[in-house]
């Protein structure tokens, strides 16, 4: 299908933040420091926590690698763990979506991420909008993503890459989406994915940059990139808190392209903002 150039704006309300300075031109920042060294041992006990809690085994929020049985992800962890819960409503963190999204800001998903030394599986190139308005009826890319490090992120440990400026690009995927296949896309994504003619075309017109740094420094990325990660094959894992904030003047409605909703803890629909 062809690409389709993005009619909606990028930056809804005013920057105050320098380190968002290029986020419209680019569709993404790097702040450094958003936790501090204490903070972050803190954080990396919880989520530690969490994914050795037996009372989460069985729970459909707590995700596992499909080629073992270690945890890839927890969702709603905002819900599950105080600590996150207080993380999301500080300032520091959600006034950078406010400054972009120029309005109150929900929730529509949060998770901590897992990738495992020796075997965690990266997340193919994709955009997270083209699933969120096909699946989730999310009517525009009014919507920002926040991964904050726990692990040094290096070149070579499956470390987000970005497409900066493919946020201008919207990429509809092709076929119906398979009623629960939203489970399985969960553990690896080979469904609604770009094709690798999509890939090469925006790789070649927009270059590909990755997010590298030391443990504590975050990655606001706009709905609508182009991202994705690669495999863990060396012996440092890496795992982040990921907070989807949405405005709460976009708020979902029925899926676009899909024959039912999905459960309420990969896209919520409260959307009750954050104070």
């Amino acid at each position: 299908m062809p690409h389709q150039e993005r009619q909606d704006a990028t930056v809804w309300g005013r920057i105050d933040n320098a380190e968002l300075a290029a986020f419209d031109t680019d569709g993404y920042a790097i702040i450094d420091r958003l936790l501090q060294p204490d903070e972050v041992a803190a954080f990396s006990a919880e989520i530690d926590r969490l994914a050795s809690d037996p009372d989460l085994r069985g729970d459909d929020r707590l995700i596992v690698e499909k080629s073992s049985d270690q945890v890839r992800s927890v969702f709603e962890v905002h819900q599950l763990s105080p600590a996150v819960g207080e993380l999301v409503r500080e300032s520091r963190v959600v006034d950078l979506a406010r400054q972009v999204l120029g309005s109150d800001v929900y929730i529509h998903q949060s998770r901590v991420n897992y990738l495992p030394g020796f075997g965690g599986t990266g997340f193919y190139w994709h955009s997270d909008f083209e699933t969120w308005h096909a699946e989730d009826g999310m009517p525009s890319p009014r919507a920002v993503s926040l991964s904050i490090a726990l692990t040094d992120n290096y070149a070579f440990n499956g470390s987000l890459m970005v497409m900066p400026g493919s946020h201008r690009t919207f990429v509809p995927c092709q076929g119906a989406t398979p009623e629960e296949h939203y489970r399985e896309s969960l553990r690896k994504q080979e469904i609604g994915v770009p094709t690798q003619a999509d890939i090469t075309e925006l790789a070649d017109k927009y270059g590909i940059e990755q997010f590298t740094g030391p443990a504590g420094s975050a990655l606001l990325f706009d709905s609508n990139i182009m991202h994705g990660s690669t495999n863990n094959i060396t012996p440092f894992p890496r795992s982040n808190i990921f907070l989807v904030f949405n405005s709460v003047e976009n708020p979902l409605v029925e899926p676009f392209a899909a024959p039912a909703r999905r459960p309420t803890y990969v896209a919520s629909r409260d959307f009750t903002p954050v104070q």
